[in-house]
């Protein structure tokens, strides 16, 4: 995009900018003459993807801002007046939003509830903070037909974001989310109203422990051994971090009712948008566990959890077998899954309640070795694409009478979902149950880590590997799809010097997995590579998963082995892409 065209976006942009802040930084820029800036923030809009929108915070059309906001909202309210025709008709429609501790995340919030309202459609909007799952949670129990929740997950201060759902509590999938983005495309007007005269019409209305709370006695509702808590809760105990997110208020209700002892760590309490104790605040992440982590040795916890910004996504460290309390491991998504996985079907088996046909539902670069779990138990395991919303999917069509029953899903970051009742990954009943299953094992003399060695004995050792490259700025889409060209007009015969024999293209989709931009091969000692470029962010990610039998050398044997295979494919990678 040429000089001329970047000014004229920037000048239209300031016209149309109702808030003064972001208004202010476009004019400072266009003063200075800075048109590197100018351009990073004018050269496209930010994209209304699949899943909605995710931005750095500022002025301009490729920001997060109160503008792209409400034109996103405008869309997304345009699309569901003619999807549901009948009840636009009746003046019926209703929609939900949540929003999570980022800066901006309340006003954006708002913003898309008078949008809403202006159109027609009744806005329920949370009167504070609160989280993705509870978004999910109070769609289906409010009856609405679409839903937001404002938040950027786990990135970092500097970003805010945007996620539509539908009337399920899933975020969007085909055919709704090309819809919707044509819609947002094709805005030019945007409908608006006053807060207090959208209340006064009764299209506003604010909601917070009328949901609240039976959100927490549907987590509550979850567990397999109310009895054993009661019995032994004080044996158990927890230091907790929602990392300045939405997660304390939740996590610590429905572990204290359950009699849990939880210690929150105090400087990571309440909702900060500056993260002001970490440099990412995600719990996949070791470093953003270090300040609990050392409140949890003080303390000899049992178990430390961590919640990322929005609370879906759920992390914890055990003390280590050895250590005396002295080491805390902390557990990948892969290997907590596993955990839940086998405790939630060992659960169902024991208190006579597995159904007839239960299916565990996980992603394509999940480990294997949940597959495996879930075949031990009788359960199948399903495959879908990478996103909480195509697990989602799977629950919606297991509703239509397929005879099959939903008992878990996991995906490999972080996400976790025991109930019905949600459509999202769910932070806050993660807790409760791995709280739980940390007593039930207790109970039986064991630990967590100790349970997760005799999977591995049972199953195989399995170890996986996540690479992320990071490609900003204007030329990052095409040296994004560059190097997925690359891949798939040449195939690598070999990685890490183990034969590839097959590849799966998922460009146009499958039998059974519709197309995404994925790429997988196949290796002859059955290690899984994949390759997806992100959905949200600059960057793609690589992904292996690999499996070393526990023979006569037993676990540290496996180990070693699996270790070294994947440090083979990953200098394989980097060599690939030019690192």
């Amino acid at each position: 995009m040429d000089k001329n065209a970047i000014l004229d976006r920037a000048k239209d942009y300031i016209t149309k900018e109702t808030d003064a802040y972001f208004r202010a930084e476009v004019e400072k820029l266009l003063a200075a003459g800075d048109l590197k800036e100018l351009e990073d923030r004018f050269y496209r809009n930010l994209e209304f993807g699949t899943g909605g929108l995710r931005g750095v915070i500022g002025g301009g059309y490729n920001r997060m801002n109160t503008l792209v906001v409400k034109s996103a909202t405008q869309g997304l309210a345009a699309y569901l007046l003619k999807a549901v025709p009948d009840k636009a008709a009746a003046g019926t429609l209703k929609a939900a939003i949540a929003y999570d501790s980022r800066h901006y995340s309340a006003e954006f919030a708002e913003a898309s509830a008078l949008i809403f309202a202006a159109n027609g459609i009744k806005a329920y909007l949370f009167s504070s903070l609160r989280p993705t799952p509870e978004l999910s949670f109070s769609i289906r129990y409010l009856g609405c037909d679409t839903g937001i929740v404002v938040t950027a997950s786990h990135n970092p201060p500097q970003y805010n974001g945007y996620k539509a759902y539908w009337n399920d509590g899933s975020q969007v999938i085909p055919p709704h989310d090309q819809g919707i983005i044509d819609e947002v495309n094709a805005v030019r007007e945007i409908k608006e109203i006053s807060r207090n005269e959208a209340l006064r019409q009764g299209l506003l209305e604010i909601i917070d422990k009328d949901v609240d709370e039976p959100y927490q006695a549907m987590v509550k509702s979850r567990l397999f051994r109310p009895d054993l808590i009661k019995a032994k809760a004080g044996e158990v105990k927890i230091v907790y971090t929602p990392l300045h997110g939405t997660g304390a208020k939740h996590v610590e209700k429905v572990l204290g009712d359950l009699g849990l002892k939880v210690i929150t760590v105090p400087e990571q309490r309440e909702g900060n948008g500056d993260f002001p104790t970490v440099a990412f605040p995600n719990p996949e992440e070791a470093a953003a566990l270090d300040m609990a982590i050392k409140l949890g040795k003080k303390e000899k916890a049992d178990v430390v959890m961590a919640t990322d910004p929005d609370a879906d996504r759920f992390g914890i460290a055990v003390p280590g077998k050895d250590s005396g309390g002295e080491a805390y491991t902390l557990l990948t998504g892969n290997q907590l899954g596993a955990l839940l996985a086998d405790y939630i079907f060992l659960s169902l088996k024991e208190t006579g309640k597995m159904p007839a046909k239960p299916v565990m539902v996980n992603t394509i670069v999940t480990t294997g070795m949940q597959k495996r779990v879930a075949a031990s138990y009788g359960v199948e395991c399903i495959e879908c694409l990478t996103g909480f919303k195509w697990i989602a999917d799977i629950m919606r069509r297991y509703e239509g009478g397929s005879g099959k029953t939903f008992v878990f899903g996991t995906e490999e970051s972080y996400g976790f979902l025991i109930e019905n009742e949600v459509r999202d990954k769910d932070g806050v009943s993660a807790a409760a149950l791995t709280a739980e299953m940390t007593l039930y094992w207790r109970s039986l003399g064991k630990s967590l880590l100790t349970r997760l060695d005799e999977l591995y004995v049972k199953n195989g050792y399995w170890q996986e590997l996540g690479i992320s490259k990071y490609f900003p700025g204007p030329e990052g889409p095409a040296i994004m799809k560059g190097i997925m060209d690359k891949y798939r007009g040449n195939p690598p015969a070999a990685l890490g010097g183990v034969k590839v024999t097959g590849v799966r293209d998922l460009a146009r989709g499958s039998e059974d997995l519709p197309p995404s931009d994925v790429l997988q091969f196949f290796l002859e000692d059955g290690t899984v590579v994949s390759a997806r470029p992100s959905g949200t962010e600059p960057k793609i990610k690589f992904y292996a998963t690999c499996c070393a039998d526990v023979g006569s050398g037993g676990l540290h044997a496996a180990r070693e082995e699996a270790a070294r295979k994947l440090e083979a494919i990953k200098k394989d990678i980097n060599r690939a892409i030019g690192d």
